[in-house]
This record gives C-alpha cells, structure tokens and sequence, in this order.
C-alpha cells in the first residue's frame, strides 16, 4: 500500500483473521514501507492486545466490525488511496454500472458518515454497509477500507477502487462518462454469481 502510494506516512491500517478469537494487525505509528514482521500484534474479539511489543493499530474496531459482522471474510485493509478519498471527501459514492472490473469485484461502494478515527462510532458507521454486503467501503472525509477472503483480495479492492475512481475522474474531464445497460449489467451480474462474490443486487 505504501509503495503504491495509498498510504502516506504511518497511515493505514491491515489485519487477518487467525482463528481462536484472535487477529493478526499492524502498529500505531509505523509507516507502512517500513514496518518489520515482529513490529505486528496480535489482539482477541474486543481490541485487547495479546502479544506483540509495539501498539496495535489505533483503528482495531474498524477491523473488527467487519470480522463480526462477516465470518466470511479474513482479512481487512484501510487506507487513503488519493482517488477514491478525494470521492468520500466529496461527499460522493462512487457511481455503478460503468466498469465491467468495478461491477464485479466491488459492486455498490457506498460512503459512510464521518465519525471520529480509532472510535465505536467508526466501526458503527460502516454497520449498515456491511448488512448490505459492500467489500470495499468510503470513509466520508477520511478513506476506504476493504475486506476479502484473503488479505490480497482486501489489498486488490483497494487498487481497483483507487483506478476506478481515477477513471471516473479523467472522463468527467475528458466529456460525458457513458453508462452501462441495464441488460450489460445483468451479463457482468451473472459472471459474479458464479463467481459466488456477494451483492446485494443479486439478492441472494
């Protein structure tokens, strides 16, 4: 993340489940480039800290939000990749129906309200998302985190969220962005069914 410049500094934050009520995580305070294996950490079901000598990350509720709400899922990922935070400082949700990538592997990215970084009431903003089986998610005013199967899928819906919304970006410049049918939609919808990746437009 930081060699891709989604992270600057000591931003962002990863973690993977392990099994047994415990999650591998980051540091506070550690860039991203530079961390070391025996700087990660180790923490239970609430945020409490197990082993590791340096501070697990700051922004553990987050991640454990999402570990709760979606067994399913074993990994997680915030950063602040520039072009996708540029959308949730915006104000603005990433539209659908665009990009045949963005349709499939992330579907609906909605933006969660502002709340206050490291807090309850920042895991709480992403709730009503997770319920609706977003895997990639807009911190309003803040940045995105993502979540998969593997801590490269949750790494990937960060790339291909930063790119799509750089495309967005580039052809409102360029002229009219042009939209995908509603039967080309139905098409990529199909691919991701049977590619057994969530979405609430599936209603499954």
């Amino acid at each position: 993340m930081y060699a891709a410049g989604f992270v600057a500094a000591n931003d962002g934050n990863i973690s993977v489940r392990m099994g047994d009520g415990r999650y591998l995580c980051t540091p506070t305070g550690v860039s991203k480039g530079f961390m070391k294996p025996e700087m990660l950490c180790v923490v239970n079901d609430s945020g409490q800290q197990l082993a590791g000598d340096w501070p697990r990350t700051s922004e553990v509720l987050l991640h454990l939000q999402i570990f709760q709400e979606l067994p399913g899922i074993n990994a997680v990922a915030h950063a602040h990749p520039p072009h996708a935070t540029a959308f949730a400082v915006a104000g603005v949700a990433p539209p659908v129906g665009v990009l045949p990538e963005a349709e499939i592997f992330l579907g609906p990215v909605p933006l969660a309200r502002y709340a206050t970084p490291g807090t309850q009431d920042l895991a709480d903003s992403i709730l009503p998302h997770l319920k609706n089986k977003a895997n990639t998610i807009l911190l309003a005013n803040h940045g995105v985190v993502s979540c998969g199967k593997t801590l490269q899928e949750a790494y990937f819906h960060v790339e291909t969220i930063d790119a799509y919304c750089k495309i967005l970006t580039l052809a409102q410049q360029i002229g009219e962005v042009h939209y995908l049918s509603k039967a080309q939609i139905a098409e990529l919808l199909e691919i991701k069914a049977k590619m057994s990746i969530d979405d609430p437009r599936l209603g499954n």
